[in-house]
């Protein structure tokens, strides 16, 4: 068998296919963050135990059906998957890149139209949990909260003879590196971030501002701004074509965005309360959410998208569902899951205060999102 892709992993999980992965890091690793789908099967033995046994190893995997084998970059399962070849298995096999190419890949799926001729794009980050998204007319783009791969949504326009005109972050991330200034510099185009959340950015922007417009093409109106606070005081939303409604991290489809990460829960609670609770509820209900995040595989619809209509949340998720507003906050406060990991040094490096190098890139993203409300 040959070695896995990353991307050809993304393709099978995106199709639901059934998937066995033998995972081969640290038991308390392999808890914090795995490779899930709502047909992936897997199991932790660790390196250490396939060593020392790999025969009773061999008992615990299928025999007529591919074994992928994962581990932290790809190296130490190259290692595991020749001790099990010994063995007799001819169905094993290892994820090239291993946990950290996985997190690290970047899968784009057709959102949807738009009535003018143009499209959207849901650029889905499986590893992470993270969304980004390209919106395209006219032959013009604008990509929201890309990630630091900012080549993959270059390569993506060029393909297609679009020009990247607009790049915009909906608020200051904290759970990974934005790659939106860098890609704004690369493709020449404006640069648009939040001012409320801007704590000492070292970058000049265009401001995002409630009610203002962007153009694509000959769409005066193509994206229009909706101020969200509550996952960041800045927090911002995205109307595009009267039908689409991009979320950032305020609304999720099983959940709602945190309100703790600078330290403020109680206070940017009241502001959550007040956008989920007053101004999207005013917004047309058969409006397509598209969040910037996920939490659960399961939140992938059969053609392999993250998205819901406003009416569809406003019925099934309960945290929209809490009254009055003392009890949502308090159920906010007292739900909220372990801050994602380096996620102080994540928000320095996305206010250009600081500027790590790849290794610390890929070592401060290291495990899942843990943006949404948990509970």
């Amino acid at each position: 068998m040959d070695p896995l892709t990353v991307q050809e992993l993304a393709s099978r999980v995106l199709h639901h296919e059934d998937i066995f992965i033998l995972d081969i890091r640290r038991q308390e690793d392999y808890q914090d963050w795995k490779i899930e789908g709502r047909n992936v099967e897997s199991i932790n033995i660790p390196l250490a135990e396939i060593k020392t046994a790999p025969a009773e190893t061999k008992q615990w995997l299928p025999q007529h059906r591919p074994v992928y084998i994962v581990c932290y970059r790809g190296i130490s399962a190259q290692t595991a998957t020749a001790l099990l070849q010994r063995e007799g298995m001819r169905n094993v096999t290892y994820l090239i890149g291993g946990i950290t190419g996985w997190g690290e890949h970047l899968e784009p799926v057709k959102a949807g139209a738009l009535t003018g001729g143009g499209s959207i794009y849901q650029f889905i980050r499986l590893g992470k949990g993270c969304l980004s998204y390209m919106i395209v007319n006219d032959n013009e783009a604008i990509v929201i909260d890309p990630s630091r791969f900012t080549e993959v949504y270059q390569t993506f326009a060029d393909k297609h003879g679009w020009t990247i005109k607009h790049v915009a972050d909906t608020h200051l991330h904290a759970d990974h590196l934005s790659g939106g200034r860098k890609l704004a510099e690369s493709a020449g185009a404006v640069y648009w971030f939040p001012p409320e959340d801007d704590e000492g950015a070292s970058f000049a922007y265009n401001p995002l501002e409630d009610g203002m417009s962007i153009a694509l093409g000959d769409n005066q109106q193509a994206v229009t701004i909706l101020a969200s606070p509550g996952h960041t005081l800045g927090s911002t939303s995205f109307l595009v074509d009267d039908e689409y409604l991009l979320t950032g991290d305020t609304l999720f489809v099983q959940s709602i965005g945190r309100p703790d990460l600078a330290g403020k829960a109680d206070e940017w609670a009241k502001y959550l309360h007040k956008t989920l609770y007053d101004r999207f509820p005013s917004l047309p209900q058969e409006l397509v959410v598209l969040p910037t995040h996920f939490s659960s595989s399961e939140e992938l619809t059969d053609k392999g998208k993250v998205q819901s209509t406003l009416q569809a949340l406003y019925t099934n998720n309960q945290r929209l569902n809490v009254s009055p507003q003392e009890r949502f906050i308090q159920l906010v406060t007292e739900n909220l899951p372990p801050q994602p990991n380096s996620y102080q040094e994540i928000r320095q490096a996305n206010l250009g205060l600081v500027q790590p190098e790849p290794q610390q890139q890929q070592e401060m993203e290291a495990g899942p999102n843990r943006c949404a409300v948990s509970g």
